[in-house]
């Protein structure tokens, strides 16, 4: 029952779009996230929710028919089923909450994106 000092964790990540784990309860994971760019891929999650909470920065989820831009301290929720894809036109730190062993590119497999599941720092 240890803290976690979001900052520290933050500074161990030195790539983006990959997904570490810093936290698990009942079945979800904690995960902290460094992302930069626009080119992520449009996704969905069959099965499972995702929250995305700006930790630092500003996201920007898109949707097929409408844009959510989040601030730092701002989240939502993104519905099972519902393709979007996150864009980060500078770098940005959130943190997501997830079913354990989520594939962060869900329905697909990306070479650049798609990042290892249960990776922890």
């Amino acid at each position: 029952m240890d803290k976690v000092i979001l900052a520290e964790k933050f500074a161990l990540i030195d790539e983006h779009w990959r997904p570490k784990v810093v936290g698990e309860l009942n079945g979800q994971e904690v995960k902290l996230v460094k992302a930069k760019g626009v080119d992520f891929p449009f996704h969905h999650h069959a099965n499972e929710d995702e929250m995305f909470l700006v930790v630092k920065g500003n996201l920007k989820l898109e949707f097929r028919d409408h844009m959510v831009e989040l601030a730092a301290g701002e989240f939502t929720i993104v519905p099972r089923g519902v393709e979007h894809r996150p864009v980060a036109e500078e770098e940005v730190e959130v943190m997501l909450f997830e079913p354990a062993a989520l594939l962060n590119t869900g329905n697909i497999v990306d070479e650049k994106f798609t990042a290892p599941t249960g990776a922890k720092i």
